[in-house]
């Protein structure tokens, strides 16, 4: 089942928690991939010093972060890897979730193709490998995630017993706002992107 639009109209990180255990889907023509989410951070728009949105207005980049939630922000870093975010909240509240580690379940001959690996546990361990092994790059900007191509949905048999809250990846920058247990793993997952301290 896809996952509807009022599970992406709260707070991020109620929704980041809410993440974890669900199944992201990608549609392509090169064929169907799926990962479970297991790694993702909270980014609280206006009022987190380490988001995007921070004391800023609508403009570039940033415009999807204003309308309603369920869409995916996209964005490139170091000039050559995509990053997916998921706009939460409601119109006007610029906050997102960024996807961090996937746990491969479908699709997995075609991620190696793309990520150049034969390794599992590397396939999707890092926000930029999860959007290259799931084919997600800047044409998904803006994407519906309550459409058929790209979206979550209900997975089976996955255990989130324990989740665990820690600090935020590589944001040393945004003052007290890095120490914000913004970022939640499914604990002792294998496939997470940096072991949690």
């Amino acid at each position: 089942m896809i996952i509807t639009r009022d599970f992406y109209q709260r707070d991020a990180v109620t929704v980041a928690r809410s993440l974890l255990g669900l199944t992201l889907v990608h549609e392509t023509e090169e064929g169907i991939t799926k990962g479970i989410i297991v790694e993702t951070e909270a980014y609280m728009g206006i009022k987190d010093p380490a988001a995007h949105s921070y004391k800023k207005s609508p403009s570039g980049r940033t415009n999807v972060q204003y309308g309603e939630g369920g869409y995916a922000y996209i964005y490139l870093i170091y000039g050559m890897y995509y990053c997916m975010n998921i706009v939460t909240n409601r119109a006007d509240i610029p906050e997102v979730v960024l996807l961090r580690a996937l746990e491969p379940i479908e699709g997995i001959d075609l991620m190696k193709k793309r990520r150049g690996t034969d390794k599992i546990l590397n396939l999707c361990s890092g926000p930029g490998k999860l959007c290259s092994a799931m084919g997600i790059t800047m044409d998904n900007y803006g994407t519906d995630l309550c459409g058929s191509q790209l979206y979550l949905e209900e997975s089976e048999g996955c255990k989130t017993d324990g989740i665990v809250a820690s600090r935020r990846i590589n944001i040393d920058y945004a003052g007290e706002a890095k120490d914000y247990l913004w970022r939640f793993t499914i604990k002792d997952n294998k496939y997470i992107s940096v072991k949690v301290k």
